[in-house]
């Protein structure tokens, strides 16, 4: 049980949805083994990523925690979020792509919210940042802080299923 809750306070899931991801992940993170150096497992790689996602832990706490260089950290992150793009896309983040998939989505909004003709509800949000060396205003926003635009559109069930993230804070979520 104690196990369990670990998982979920740092993770934000069960140890059996982490070993399920893990399997999927696994043919697309895993490194060969070098000379007198070891890879990082993609277990280890899944760990740190789950982590900075679920908990916004910096990367220099997380190159502490799990004794691997900051760059190396930066990389992990950047590659495992690719991934569990790439594997988890097609069922989760499922676009619909057919006149009848649209109109179903258009359909549901209407039964569920009293929003006929509805096929879609976006909203931004500015995900405040330590701005990059060298960036001048480009992450300057309106808010007097430096941001990334986190830029979301859900279906009827509210589950995402478009997200853009990264534009520059000083465009507005209009801009996006």
């Amino acid at each position: 049980m104690e196990d369990s809750e670990r998982y979920r306070k740092c993770l934000r899931m069960t140890p059996e949805m982490f070993d399920w991801l893990v399997n999927k992940v696994s043919p697309l993170i895993k490194k060969q083994d070098i000379h007198l150096r070891p890879s990082i497992p993609p277990d280890e790689r899944l760990a740190v990523t789950l982590r900075h996602l679920a908990t916004g832990e910096t990367q220099e706490s997380l190159s502490l925690l799990f004794r691997i260089g900051q760059s190396t950290i930066s990389e992990i992150i950047k590659e495992t979020c690719k991934t569990l793009y790439t594997v988890l896309k097609d069922t989760y983040l499922r676009f619909p792509s057919t006149e009848e998939e649209w109109k179903a989505v258009a359909a549901e909004y209407g039964n569920r919210w009293n929003f006929s003709n509805c096929i879609g509800t976006m909203d931004g949000k500015h995900v405040v940042i330590s701005p990059p060396l060298q960036s001048g205003s480009l992450y300057y926003n309106y808010n007097d802080s430096f941001s990334i635009v986190l830029l979301a559109v859900v279906n009827p069930q509210l589950r995402i299923i478009y997200a853009d993230v990264g534009t520059n804070g000083r465009i507005s979520d209009k801009g996006v």
